[in-house]
């Protein structure tokens, strides 16, 4: 359970950067408001996670998701590049989060 919930905390973490871009500085009301509610969920569901799961995995694992992920939606919602060694970050990070779920008993 604790996996599931650092899973979902950092796709949480996804949808705050994403809102927050959104808000343009904080000056937009509802994407403001989506970013401090995911935001508090986020952090909510990582701490639970917490409880079981060792800080470094579950800190490399939920910022990770947040970063591939906020990657991800800036290419297929913002017209961000998706160069190859952008690409190939983006891959070396993901390889590392597979690696600490391997590496957490």
């Amino acid at each position: 359970m604790p996996w599931v919930l650092l899973a979902i905390a950092g796709l949480l973490e996804v949808v705050w950067a994403f809102s927050m871009k959104q808000s343009e500085g904080f000056t937009r009301l509802w994407p403001s408001v989506v970013t401090l509610a995911a935001m508090l969920a986020s952090f909510g569901l990582l701490a639970a996670a917490m409880r079981s799961l060792p800080l470094g995995t579950a800190y490399a694992v939920w910022t990770g998701i947040g970063a591939v992920g906020a990657f991800a939606a800036g290419i297929a919602f913002m017209g961000e590049s998706a160069s190859a060694m952008r690409l190939l970050a983006a891959g070396l990070i993901l390889s590392g989060i597979v690696l600490m779920k391997v590496a957490t008993p």
